[in-house]
Parts: C-alpha cells; sequence; structure tokens
C-alpha cells in the first residue's frame, strides 16, 4: 500500500468514524425518546424493527463486495436506470459495505440492545417487578438472547441471499439511488 493509498484510508476512517458517532447519538436519542413513551409491545415492535434495519444493511454491504461489475456495464451501456449507480456502488464496494455494515449495522446492533434494556424495564414495571429481581433478570435474558438470535440467524439468511443474488439486490439499490438522484435531487453517491 502506497502513502497515498494509506492516507485516503485513514481519511475515509476518520470520516466514518465522525460519521457514526452522528448516527448513533441521532438512533440512540429518537429510540429513547420513542420508547420511553409507548407500551411494551409496541417497544418490542421496534426492537424487531431496529434489528432488521441492521440485516437488511448487511445484507447490503455483503452484496456490494460479492457482486461483479459487468452486468452492470452492459446495462449501463442501454441506458437502464439504476446501472450507472450499480457500478459505482461495486466500484466501491469496500466503502460502501463498511458504512453498510458496520456503520448502519453495528449502531442498529447497539442501539437494539438498548432498546431492548428500555423493554425489559417497561415490562418489569408493568408487573410490579423491581430491578434486580430474579424476574427482572430472567425477562432481561431472554429478550437479550432473542435480540441476539434474530440478529445473527437474521444476518446468516442475509448474508446467503447476498451472495447468490448480489446483482439483482446492487441493481435495485442502484435504481432506488437513482430515483433518489435524479428525481428527488438528494445526492446519495459521489463519483469520486
Amino acid at each position: 500500500m502506497n502513502k497515498k493509498q494509506l492516507q485516503k484510508s485513514i481519511k475515509f476512517s476518520l470520516s466514518i468514524a465522525v460519521i457514526t458517532f452522528v448516527l448513533a447519538a441521532i438512533f440512540s436519542v429518537v429510540s429513547s425518546s420513542i420508547l420511553s413513551g409507548v407500551m411494551s409491545v409496541v417497544g418490542l415492535l421496534i426492537v424487531l424493527f431496529i434489528v432488521l434495519i441492521g440485516v437488511f444493511f448487511d445484507m447490503l454491504g455483503i452484496a456490494a463486495a460479492a457482486a461483479d461489475e459487468a452486468p452492470f456495464h452492459a446495462m449501463a451501456a442501454e441506458k437502464v436506470s439504476g446501472a450507472k449507480h450499480a457500478v459505482l456502488i461495486v466500484r466501491n464496494a469496500d466503502r460502501f459495505a463498511s458504512f453498510c455494515n458496520d456503520v448502519i449495522g453495528d449502531i442498529s446492533g447497539i442501539i437494539s440492545g438498548t432498546a431492548s434494556a428500555v423493554v425489559v424495564l417497561q415490562i418489569a414495571n408493568v408487573f410490579g417487578y423491581e430491578e434486580g429481581t430474579s424476574i427482572q433478570i430472567t425477562i432481561s435474558v431472554i429478550l437479550t438472547s432473542l435480540v441476539a438470535a434474530l440478529t445473527v440467524g437474521g444476518k446468516a439468511l442475509g448474508k446467503y441471499f447476498a451472495i447468490n443474488s448480489s446483482t439483482q439486490i446492487i441493481f435495485l439499490v442502484g435504481k432506488i439511488i437513482a430515483f433518489l438522484e435524479e428525481r428527488l435531487k438528494i445526492k446519495v453517491l459521489s463519483k469520486s
């Protein structure tokens, strides 16, 4: 690795760390404020939704790393919407995967753990169990184990789809990004 590549990698790593810090703070505040005012059943659904976000983005990151550029070049030559964006994703698979897997995926994992702790306290309060009782600890262990199982199992299934359907997944993501950039004028990808 040459010095220029190392500097570029360090710059990207620092910028992704700052983005992670900001997004984690935002997601944490939003999830905590949402969870504080809802029933425990709704809280469980929110935790499940957060887990699904992590699983989904993990799948996108793996698909980007597994995809081949060639089919997208053929589509781009025919001016198929989203194909150029798919090429950009595959060419920058390391960065795209880092954002999807490490930033969004890891933040989702951390936030789902924190959110499940809030839900455990809500459930314990509803049934009148004090913090630290054996019932409250049992509820905590069960919910934490369930969140971990759903996360790991979901990511394993997502990896299967990502590896075996990487072209279709990245093409769909390319089409969504093309729509956001071309129709809604929201800049998502940079060409550099």
